[in-house]
């Protein structure tokens, strides 16, 4: 993609300020951040000129103002944690779901060419029909899983009734730099990676058999801009396809730092879900392929926590 004008909706955070990092080489971007999860250091490194920052909420500001010009949004500005979701679900509801509304009208009303929508796996719950295809029924457990299944739902009646075009992206398990393993919203890499960086063993909950379909963030962007510059419409899994227990990502991990640290177990929490693979063919049509460079990426991540001196506090 090249010349032209994009918003980004969560812009300083791990995955948004990644895609701002990709888009900004040749578009002009519009970040919308409130800065309550993300932060400026992670697009510190970026010295463009073409980069604008609104800060502000998304409930609050007037969208339409912010994507004055863009042809596309990059909506990723959300309450990404489902402990956060569960323990004030008016608030999720707020961000997730009207939040989301008031992107898609903001979007609607400033002509924007299509709306990109960062949605996500645990919309299909503790399904047991593996892989998950996006024909899978979804099963909400949490306030989250049921307000990006509710954006999708936006998305696609703005697609039928505004004629704006719509794709709603279901990341499943994402990592890789800048994810911050203080975070309430980190992933288990991040933790882990950050423990064995001071050989401290990582805790695995459970007998560590339980298995997620782990996709690097830089894909997440491929993927992003694949279903911006794409026909298609709709909801598709983004994701490899390929399965890792967190007893062989212990060893991987063990293998890209040179180490030899075990893990120590603990009780399984309740809500977590056992396995996660997603069925990744659909996403085809949008012209995405998932790598088979897990080590590699893996090894990258591992490298900017031991250059960035990021571990937990």
């Amino acid at each position: 993609m090249k010349n032209k004008k994009v918003a980004v909706t969560g812009g300083l955070g791990f995955i948004g300020s990644h895609l701002v990092e990709e888009l900004c080489q040749e578009n002009e971007v519009v970040i919308v951040d409130n800065e309550s999860t993300g932060s400026i250091k992670n697009i510190e490194h970026l010295e463009f000129d073409n980069i604008s920052l609104d800060l502000g909420d998304i409930t609050e500001i007037d969208l339409e103002k912010s994507f004055e010009g863009c042809d596309y949004v990059f909506h990723h500005a959300a309450m990404a944690s489902v402990p956060a979701s569960v323990a004030d679900p008016l608030k999720c509801d707020l961000i997730n779901v009207t939040g989301t509304l008031k992107v898609l009208m903001g979007a609607r009303d400033s002509g924007v060419k299509k709306v990109v929508f960062a949605s996500s796996a645990a919309v299909y719950g503790d399904s047991t029909q593996f892989p998950l295809s996006e024909n899978t029924p979804l099963k909400f457990i949490s306030p989250y899983a049921l307000s990006k299944a509710t954006g999708e739902m936006y998305c696609q009646l703005f697609s039928d009734i505004y004629q704006l075009p719509t794709v709603s992206l279901r990341y499943f398990n994402v990592f890789g730099p800048r994810q911050d393993p203080n975070s309430q919203y980190a992933s288990v890499i991040p933790h882990f990676v950050s423990s064995m960086l001071k050989n401290e063993p990582p805790v695995i909950f459970g007998d560590g058999q339980q298995s997620r379909d782990f996709i690097y963030v830089k894909q997440i962007v491929e993927a992003n801009l694949k279903a911006c510059q794409s026909g298609e419409t709709g909801s598709f899994n983004v994701a490899t396809g390929k399965s890792t227990t967190i007893n062989q990502l212990v060893e991987i991990i063990n293998q890209s730092m040179g180490k030899d640290i075990a893990p120590v177990y603990a009780d399984p929490r309740p809500g977590d879900v056992k396995h996660s693979l997603a069925e990744v063919s659909k996403a085809k049509a949008l012209g995405f392929e998932p790598s088979n460079d897990f080590m590699d990426e893996l090894t990258e991540t591992v490298n900017w926590f031991m250059n960035t001196n990021q571990t937990d506090q």
